[in-house]
C-alpha cells in the first residue's frame, strides 16, 4: 500500500483528483468507481474544475457507485443518486446513461444486488476505485464483520455509521437503517484503488488500517490484499502513525 501524506484536505482532494484525471486522460473510456459522503466532496469539486479549466473529458467514461440507501427514491435529496448529480454529474460532460448506482427502491432487493454485481462484471470492474473510510473502518457500507468474500449485498447499518451520516439528514430517525453496497470482494476486483481520509475523526481507523493485519473486524484492512492501493491521508488523520511515504 502506497501512502501519500498531505498537509490538509484541500491538498488531499487535489492529489486524488490528479490521479483520477491521469487515469481518464490515459484511458478516455475508463470505468471509475465512485464514493459518496463527506470525504470525496473536495475531490469532486476539483474534478469539476478540471473539466471547466483543464479540458478533462468524461464523455466516454462510465461510473459505478459503491452504494445506495434502501427505501430512498433516486430523486430524494438524501439519496446517493441525487448526491452524485448535485456534486459531480450535473457539472461535467458525462453521459447520464453511463452512470450506475444501485436502486434502493427496487421491488426485489436481492435481485438488484445480483444485477448490480453483473453490471460490475460487464461494465467494469473499475479501472480506478475511489474510496473513503468510515470511523469504524467500513468501506462502501461494508460494516465490521462483513466477510471479505462478500459481493454486492444488503447491509444493516451500524448505529455509529447512522450517527456519522445524520448530519446529512434532518434527524437521526430519518437516516435509513439499511443499504445496498458493493461487497468487499466486488471492490477488490478494481484494477487500482485510491483511499482518501482526512481529519481527526479518521485517526483511529487510519492507524488500524496501516498497522494491523487484515481482519474482518476492520473491513478496510482487506485492501492490504490488493496489489495497487494508494492511501491519501492528511497529517491530522495520520497523526497516530509513524511518518513515511510508503508502507508495506
Amino acid at each position: 500500500m502506497k501512502v501519500i501524506i498531505t498537509k490538509n484536505k484541500q491538498e488531499l482532494s487535489e492529489k486524488a483528483c490528479e490521479l483520477i484525471e491521469h487515469q481518464v486522460k490515459e484511458q478516455p473510456d475508463s470505468v471509475l468507481g465512485l464514493a459518496t459522503g463527506g470525504s470525496p466532496l473536495g475531490t469532486y469539486n476539483e474534478m469539476i474544475k478540471g473539466f471547466q479549466h483543464r479540458s478533462v473529458d468524461y464523455r466516454h467514461v462510465k461510473t459505478l457507485n459503491l452504494d445506495e440507501y434502501i427505501g430512498l427514491d433516486k430523486n430524494d435529496p438524501q439519496s446517493y443518486h441525487y448526491f452524485m448529480r448535485k456534486h459531480l454529474f450535473d457539472h461535467i460532460n458525462i453521459n447520464p446513461e453511463h452512470t450506475y448506482i444501485p436502486n434502493g427502491k427496487a421491488k426485489d432487493l436481492q435481485e438488484e444486488c445480483e444485477q448490480y454485481e453483473q453490471f460490475i462484471e460487464e461494465i467494469g470492474p473499475p479501472d480506478l476505485q475511489l474510496l473513503g473510510i468510515g470511523q469504524n473502518g467500513h468501506i462502501g457500507f461494508n460494516e465490521p464483520g462483513t466477510p471479505f468474500a462478500r459481493e454486492t449485498h444488503l447491509i444493516q447499518l451500524e448505529e455509529s455509521t447512522r450517527q456519522a451520516n445524520a448530519r446529512f439528514f434532518d434527524s437521526i430517525d430519518a437516516v435509513p437503517k439499511q443499504a445496498i453496497t458493493m461487497g468487499i470482494k466486488s471492490i477488490l476486483k478494481s484494477n487500482k484503488i485510491v483511499v482518501i481520509a482526512s481529519g481527526e475523526r479518521k485517526v483511529d481507523a487510519i492507524q488500524r488500517l496501516v498497522e494491523e493485519e487484515p481482519s474482518e473486524d476492520l473491513p478496510a484492512s482487506a485492501l492490504k490484499n490488493h496489489k495497487n492501493v494508494t492511501l491519501i491521508v492528511d497529517e491530522e488523520a495520520y497523526q497516530k502513525v509513524g511518518q513515511g511515504e510508503e508502507t508495506q
